[in-house]
């Protein structure tokens, strides 16, 4: 997850915030039986191949 911080700004708050964001996004996805975007899936430390196996 380390090379993942280094792409989203602003520090501890906007990580956190990012965090969130690409865990509502997913979240909603999948609800809506769709596959979460593969960025939010890296913001999370997920391998967007390996979803596609769940």
């Amino acid at each position: 997850m380390l090379n993942q911080r280094k792409n989203v700004p602003g520090g501890f708050l906007g990580r956190a915030f990012a965090v969130f964001g690409a865990a509502v996004n997913a979240s909603n996805a999948v609800e809506n039986h769709r596959r979460p975007a593969k960025r939010d899936l890296a913001i999370l430390g997920i391998d967007p191949k390996a979803f596609d196996q769940l």
